[in-house]
């Protein structure tokens, strides 16, 4: 079986995060993208990962990754969730905090749900999660939410605030892309 697959996404700053955290150990997998048009589902994360890489791996006619990512606040029962990137960009990082104004409780987790499919196959589900809080933006503002979420093992710093290492080193993407990494070894 194949030890390379085709990361579906058209965001360079997500490639090269996976082919960062990919890198190190020498796992032997390779790592081609494409961006393909799948449609924006709804429904909970795991229900749009494994909707988006059946698509996508009917699409490409080969192995591959969709990758979807949720900021889930505890005040909110998880939302935003898996539709982060359409509040941020609605209300901006100022909005999120806003929005948590009135509850007391910054608490939040990012999660990251790879989905791995190859084509006519059901897509295997990787997760990974990282516990946090939202604060006030911090860091540069280049890559969607990072500004906003400190995690717990951040040591104080948001997401934005850390170099690639150290935030590969615990973020949710790293936790899931190793579950996944440890699958494709054993295959």
């Amino acid at each position: 079986m194949s030890k390379s697959f085709v990361f579906v996404t058209g965001n360079a700053n997500k490639l090269k995060e996976v082919k960062a955290i990919l890198a190190t150990g020498d796992s032997g997998i390779e790592v081609t993208n494409q961006a393909v048009d799948v449609p924006e589902l709804q429904g909970t994360t795991q229900e749009i990962a494994k909707a988006k890489a059946a698509t996508a791996a009917k699409i490409i006619g080969a192995p591959c990754v969709t990758e979807d990512t949720a900021l889930c606040f505890e005040a909110m029962g998880g939302l935003p969730g898996p539709y982060i990137k359409d509040f941020l960009g609605t209300l901006g990082h100022d909005g999120l905090n806003k929005m948590l104004a009135g509850f007391g409780n910054t608490n939040a987790y990012a999660l990251c749900t790879f989905a791995y499919c190859e084509p006519g196959s059901e897509p295997i589900l990787f997760e990974g999660r990282t516990d946090g809080r939202i604060v006030p933006a911090r860091g540069p503002t280049n890559f969607g939410w990072d500004p906003i979420f400190e995690p717990v093992e951040g040591n104080g710093r948001t997401y934005a605030e850390m170099d690639g290492a150290a935030k590969n080193a615990i973020s949710h993407r790293y936790r899931a892309l190793e579950k996944l990494r440890a699958y494709l070894a054993a295959k």
